[in-house]
């Protein structure tokens, strides 16, 4: 299948090569730019090449991108996913990596170990409110930076000759401008996303895990099922 993957194109990282490993090719449709925030970047690179934080938490592949080259620490690190933890071992870190793909895992995942231990969070502008309360009820302190901002574009997605459109993000569907009636495979990289798209009338066809690997092994097996056709 030919699939529209939404995201900001700094984050595309090795998209195309995954998808192939699965049987599809894949281009990037963007409906967010990212506007970098340079004094934050500074703020919370100074802070953490002071050993402000016990751990880095990256929400993202963008901040790792944009943090890494400047850090001259080593603290622990953890990655929410394998495309994260990739461009941060790329540049010589130690990094772990969530076995689920949400930030609301972050917390349990550390366990005791996060009681009384300062959390470095570099992110996007976007609320987290359950990411923060999560560390903050595990005796852990949060310090969230937001580094960059996520602006629309405004532009109508590319989905000519698109067999599927795959969502990567909540916001990068609402933000979206696309023909909701328009005949196409909608998919959802998680729950989060597809609950998104459920509450706006435009349920997913295919859910994924979290991952983008996860999302295309569901995306196969729905293929096989046959479920494609049948609708």
């Amino acid at each position: 299948m030919r699939i529209a993957v939404t995201r900001l194109r700094e984050k595309a990282g090795k998209d195309a090569e995954t998808c192939k490993r699965y049987g599809h090719e894949c281009y990037i449709v963007s409906p967010l730019n990212a506007r970098i925030y340079e004094d934050a970047v500074m703020e919370f690179v100074s802070a953490a090449n002071r050993d402000e934080f016990d751990c880095i938490f990256f929400t993202s592949a963008l901040p790792a991108q944009v943090i890494g080259p400047l850090l001259q620490v080593r603290p622990r690190m953890v990655a929410i996913g394998p495309q994260t933890a990739k461009t941060l071992t790329e540049m010589g870190f130690d990094c772990e990596t969530l076995p689920d793909f949400y930030s609301r895992d972050f917390a349990p995942y550390l366990g005791d170990w996060i009681r009384g231990k300062r959390i470095g969070i570099p992110r996007a502008d976007v609320p987290n409110p359950q990411l923060i309360d999560s560390i903050e009820d595990k005796g852990g302190i949060a310090a969230e930076t937001r580094i960059y901002g996520l602006e629309p574009t405004g532009e109508k997605l590319d989905l000519d000759g698109a067999d599927a459109v795959l969502f990567t993000s909540a916001g990068s569907f609402r933000n979206a401008v696309w023909d909701k009636d328009q005949k196409i495979l909608r998919v959802a990289i998680g729950d989060v996303t597809g609950k998104a798209m459920e509450l706006s009338g435009c349920p997913p066809d295919v859910t994924g895990d979290g991952s983008l690997t996860g999302t295309l092994e569901a995306l196969n097996k729905y293929l096989e099922s046959g479920d494609m056709q049948s609708d």
